[in-house]
């Protein structure tokens, strides 16, 4: 499981890369697209992209390719993306409205669908992307993986195991 987890990470950086060139080789004329609820940018990942960019100096061909690659799936993951939200819109009137388990019950198990479709198509994204990378280029991704698993695992480790008391 730890050995998925650390691939699919792999996976996420790489289209983080892909999603940032994308974003940077865009028109600045061009108005930014609406955030989504829960996911701020294409494929949920464009913050980092540029700083993953400039890290693995990915070349104007590794670059034009990943774009090449994110426009060619757009068209799959947009309709994923938007079911997706509109789900998460219908949850949110139970949180701030009546609630009713049995319709969050079917909402749940809808959106539990679509994140398995969202999950399949991202990794397979990703895939593509990591696969772009040259040896160098992986091998100072994995690091970079390495060294983020490191904090979060130090992050976890100073967590409280006990809720505040009142």
């Amino acid at each position: 499981m730890k050995l998925f987890r650390v691939r699919l990470l792999i996976a996420a950086l790489a289209v983080l890369m892909g999603t940032a060139i994308s974003h940077a080789q865009t028109s600045e004329a061009a108005p930014p697209p609406p955030p989504m609820y829960g996911h701020g940018h294409e494929f949920g990942m464009g913050e980092h992209l540029g700083f993953m960019t400039r890290e693995l100096n990915l070349t104007d061909d590794q670059k034009a390719q990943m774009k090449a690659i994110l426009q060619k799936e757009h068209p799959t993951v947009k309709p994923l993306m938007q079911q997706q939200h509109q789900i998460e819109l219908q949850l949110r009137q139970y949180v701030e409205g009546t609630f009713d388990a049995a319709k969050v019950r079917t909402l749940a198990q809808q959106k539990a669908q679509l994140d398995v479709e969202i999950t399949v198509n991202h990794t397979r994204i990703y895939n593509q992307l990591y696969q772009l990378l040259t040896d160098d280029q992986k091998t100072k991704l994995k690091d970079m993986e390495a060294q983020h698993e490191a904090r979060m695992q130090k992050h976890m480790q100073q967590a409280p195991t006990e809720p505040p008391a009142e």
